[in-house]
């Protein structure tokens, strides 16, 4: 299993790189490339409208990755057709697209309007699926059926924001949820045979790099299909660069050589049947304070990565127990 240079596959997922890859997965679920469009579709989230609280999670301004083409302001067909436009200038090969509902919390409304946004995505040619992101407590049985009837003709991944195991860091990064409610819902979904994902950021203050290493059992023995791991940024005009302006020392702000180590020694202890979809978090270099790490984009860092597991003949779920 050595060998990283064979063709033959040399891993559980069936294919030679060190790490169970998102691209590999969904090129053999398609047969080709799979293209995410991103959609706005005018959601807003309960730790912002006042349910659970104001201001929105700490770390959060959606500026930094909402696409040019995506806008509340525009139809949901309208923002699927500029971004398959915009994807076909830099990616050729795409065979399918899925509607990727990415800003704030996509779940929190009622049923008939998730009917309608959804159903939309689902009706414009070329759209096979959707990615929801969402949070675990703005999900209920009603709207998982709904869910489940998506997913007995399209493809549907339902990607939760969970961020920490911890909940005195969800307190503190205001989440308005518990890890408790988090594990609760992916479940659930997961119990349906709802393709189920999971969000968790490295390098929140508070936490020690000893305990977001002891995360990689915790998540491994949730039910899910795919998760994204990003390290911390601070993004500018958010409360968390407010905290980090006032108080750097609260902060342990991985550099990139950090960071590499630090997810090979996660990577080894990871769930290998758990699909990883992305290893880093990347965000246009003026909504950055604080740490940089030059202008490589995430492609390049997962070959640094990628060439780190290599150089150390190892791969994801190595000392997974």
């Amino acid at each position: 299993m050595s060998d990283g240079k064979m063709d033959k596959p040399m891993y559980p997922w069936g294919h030679g790189r060190r790490f169970n890859a998102y691209s590999n997965y969904f090129t053999k679920l398609y047969g080709g490339r799979v293209q995410k469009v991103s959609v706005d579709a005018g959601f807003t989230c309960p730790n912002r409208d006042g349910t659970k609280g104001t201001g929105g999670c700490t770390y959060c301004n959606n500026d930094a990755f909402n696409p040019s083409y995506c806008g509340p302001g525009k139809s949901v067909t309208t923002q699927i057709e500029e971004g398959i436009s915009f994807h076909r200038r830099r990616y050729h090969k795409a065979v399918s697209y899925l509607a990727y509902f990415q800003a704030y919390t996509n779940t929190y409304a009622p049923v008939k309007k998730l009917r309608e946004l959804f159903g939309e995505a689902l009706r414009y040619p070329g759209v096979t699926g959707l990615i929801l992101g969402t949070r675990p407590d703005c999900i209920d049985d009603e709207k998982l059926k709904y869910l489940k009837e998506i997913s007995s003709n399209h493809y549907l991944s339902v990607e939760y924001g969970i961020e920490s195991c911890y909940d005195r860091t969800l307190e503190r990064i205001n989440r308005g949820h518990t890890f408790k409610e988090a594990e609760e819902a992916v479940r659930a979904t997961a119990a349906l045979g709802i393709n189920t994902g999971a969000h968790f950021i490295f390098g929140l203050p508070g936490e020690t790099r000893d305990e977001m290493l002891s995360e990689a059992a915790i998540i491994s023995g949730l039910p899910l299909k795919t998760v994204k791991f990003h390290q911390l940024q601070i993004i500018k005009g958010t409360a968390m660069e407010k905290e980090y302006r006032r108080n750097p020392g609260n902060f342990n702000l991985f550099s990139l050589e950090e960071y590499i180590d630090f997810f090979v020694r996660f990577l080894e202890r990871f769930n290998p049947a758990i699909v990883v979809e992305r290893f880093t978090g990347e965000a246009p270099p003026r909504f950055l304070e604080g740490v940089r790490w030059g202008k490589k984009r995430s492609d390049q860092l997962v070959g640094l990565i990628e060439k780190r597991l290599g150089e150390l003949d190892t791969w994801q779920g190595r000392l997974y127990e």
